[in-house]
């Protein structure tokens, strides 16, 4: 039977996540999820591809979503009173536009100072009215794309055993960033053929599969780059015909509700793998 494994937030966008027991799921997905943002001087997002000292900073917000608490080595905590109608400020998202509401200029300096370069925070609108495409549309706060990210700890076993068959060092899942990690699912990535699915009292839909970058290249704890795996071993299995390697999939909330760790996993409907990547996975597996 599959379940819930792990659990986890990320309030601020590319910054370290928090492990939940439970948590509400709204229409953008766990709760307080990429609900904030780092952005430079100009606007643009800042993320671990570019800032992999990101990975260092923790973040979590309180249940009532007033304070958000930042932390890291050498810098101290910050609490920082989250303001909902600060100024606003247009921020660019993978080259889209957005607007995010200010935090305020302790938490800049803050964030200034532990990135080295000019920095600001801002949260996402009350009024953010995000439309997230692929197989079903929904919505999210600042992710790069559908409400949640979900792997099935299948799949990372079978890509332990591809790393070390090259002689190197398995990654842990924490690389992937993930939102939910299901147990239970023999065949590695499940996850790819699931269109329907229900996580306690919440509903999702399959997105599209989630085509991975150099963030999985960083060190979560150290906030270094760390060599080319997983990259480097999932280009040989996992290229995406469009593109790119691919590992975990996206899916829209379309029902909202609760989840917890331990709840079941409830597949409503089945689909096949995007074209390329079932039969370079059978080809692998025989």
């Amino acid at each position: 039977m599959a379940r819930i494994s792990e659990l986890v937030h990320y309030p601020v966008k590319g910054c370290a996540g928090t492990s939940l027991r439970s948590a509400p799921v709204t229409p953008a997905g766990i709760i307080h999820d990429r609900a904030f943002m780092v952005v430079d001087g100009g606007g643009g997002f800042r993320s671990q591809r570019n800032d992999p000292r990101l990975a260092r900073v923790r973040a979590g917000v309180t249940d009532d979503g007033t304070v958000l608490r930042l932390d890291t080595d050498g810098f101290g905590p910050l609490d920082v009173g989250v303001d909902p109608e600060g100024p606003r400020l247009d921020v660019v998202l993978h080259r889209k536009p957005f607007v995010g509401v200010d935090q305020g200029d302790a938490v800049a300096a803050w964030l200034s100072d532990v990135l080295g370069a000019p920095s600001r925070l801002v949260r996402v609108p009350d009024d953010h009215r995000r439309l997230t495409g692929g197989t079903t549309p929904g919505t999210s706060g600042f992710a790069d794309n559908s409400a949640v990210l979900l792997v099935s700890a299948s799949s990372l076993d079978l890509l332990s055993t591809r790393i070390l068959e090259r002689g190197a060092e398995p990654v842990p899942i924490d690389r992937f960033r993930p939102n939910v990690v299901v147990s239970g699912w023999e065949r590695p990535h499940t996850e790819d053929r699931v269109r329907s699915l229900r996580l306690g009292t919440a509903e999702l839909g399959y997105a599209k599969v989630c085509i991975r970058c150099v963030v999985t290249t960083v060190d979560q704890v150290r906030g270094e780059r760390d060599g080319p795996e997983p990259l480097r071993t999932l280009a040989g299995y996992r290229r995406a015909d469009g593109g790119g390697v691919s590992f975990g999939a996206m899916f829209a909330v379309t029902r909202p509700g609760g989840l917890a760790v331990g709840d079941e996993v409830e597949v409503g409907t089945w689909g096949e793998p995007e074209r390329g990547l079932g039969e370079r996975l059978a080809e692998v597996l025989a």
